[in-house]
């Protein structure tokens, strides 16, 4: 291996990187740092030093308003042609565009499947995608072909646990139906029933999906003093359960114990639709359902027929089937029901961070050297 690239890869496959380029956080006060330029040095020296291609690589990003960080990245060593609309790219646009790519930089967005890898070609080598989710790309394929595939976790933990919690508060204490009160003439004084909501404390919460945001968002309840925080895992976690104080309880106990339960689980073929008629109908009416994970896993008409015939309580809801909703949805003409437009992750240092990633998974992939966070 050129000495350069070993340069390269043992740099990126050390701690010190991986921290400030993961996750921009300093080892000991564990806080958020301003981008900083350490994957731009490493990125500038090899194209100072060495070029593995005869022409620069051609990346094709599908819009112009990712935070600007990881484009200039990009930029240094790579042609970067781009959707130029801060909206997501039309598929007959991105048919026409990705053909002799050798990288995609894309989002939740952009449906990566057979048919735009053929018109791409053989040239594709790395897809690389500003979110934790990857159910937009078809993974198989992409491997199959030898492209490899990058992706975002971790650094968005923290941003979508506190929206969670928020979500659910809002939820629970009917805060935008409070405050539709206040616009609409409908505060006339103080009442000592009126617009009452459900506390946390001396609830059970519960959390379906137990990986890094369930226990995130664990952590941030506690101090609500909830009576109980259970979960359910595919996998046992007993020993971060005791670490945690919380309890691992098995499915049918979750959906029928639980005050909260909160959805924040992946999406793929197990967790497809799983709530639905049978499980609402044996939650408890007073329940209020959160989902913060993929609008997927929950069967978007049988929920609305949960709330409309009073089989849980509310709904608290940053994912949706489709996204956007419709403004005729159904969902949007329900009183207890909030509905937010996928920002679970719309923390400014948050997305910075996440842009970075999504390029120096490209710029790591077109080496052929180890990936901050790869599929």
């Amino acid at each position: 291996m050129n000495p350069v690239f070993r340069q390269l890869s043992a740099a990126l496959s050390s701690a010190s990187l991986r921290g400030s380029i993961r996750y921009g956080i300093d080892g000991h006060s564990k806080r958020l740092q301003r981008p900083i330029s350490v994957a731009k040095s490493v990125a500038s020296q090899i194209h100072r030093n060495y070029c593995c291609f005869e022409m620069k690589p051609k990346v094709y990003v599908t819009r112009n308003d990712y935070a600007r960080i990881g484009l200039d990245l990009l930029r240094e060593e790579c042609d970067i042609s781009l959707w130029d609309e801060a909206y997501p790219v039309p598929r007959d646009e991105f048919l026409k565009n990705v053909a002799g790519k050798d990288a995609i930089y894309c989002s939740l967005n952009d449906r990566i499947d057979k048919e735009l890898l053929d018109q791409a070609g053989p040239n594709l080598k790395v897809i690389s995608t500003i979110s934790v989710g990857y159910d937009h790309i078809d993974v198989k394929e992409c491997k199959q072909r030898g492209i490899r595939v990058g992706y975002t976790p971790d650094v968005l933990t923290d941003a979508t646990a506190e929206l969670t919690v928020a979500l659910l508060l809002a939820t629970a204490r009917r805060l935008f139906e409070a405050n539709k009160q206040v616009h609409t003439g409908g505060w006339k004084s103080w009442s000592p029933m009126w617009m009452c909501g459900k506390g946390v404390k001396d609830s059970t919460v519960g959390i379906f999906g137990f990986g890094r945001i369930g226990q995130e968002v664990a952590k941030r309840l506690a101090p609500f003093k909830p009576l109980r925080i259970q979960f359910t895992s595919r996998t046992d976690k007993f020993l971060t359960a005791e670490d945690l104080g919380v309890t691992q309880v098995p499915f049918d106990e979750l959906i029928e114990t639980s005050d909260f339960l909160i959805i924040a689980c992946s999406y793929n073929v197990e967790t497809a639709n799983l709530f639905n008629d049978a499980v609402f109908s044996r939650m408890k009416p007073s329940a209020i359902l959160i989902n913060t994970s993929r609008g997927g896993v929950v069967e978007q008409h049988d929920l609305i027929h949960a709330l409309r015939a009073g089989k849980i309580q509310a709904a608290g809801l940053d994912v949706t089937t489709p996204e956007p909703l419709p403004l005729d949805n159904p969902l949007l003409t329900l009183p207890n029901v909030v509905v937010l437009p996928h920002i679970g992750s719309a923390d400014i240092e948050t997305r910075i961070e996440m842009s970075r990633i999504t390029a120096c998974n490209i710029l790591a992939g077109l080496k052929g050297v180890k990936m901050l966070s790869e599929v």
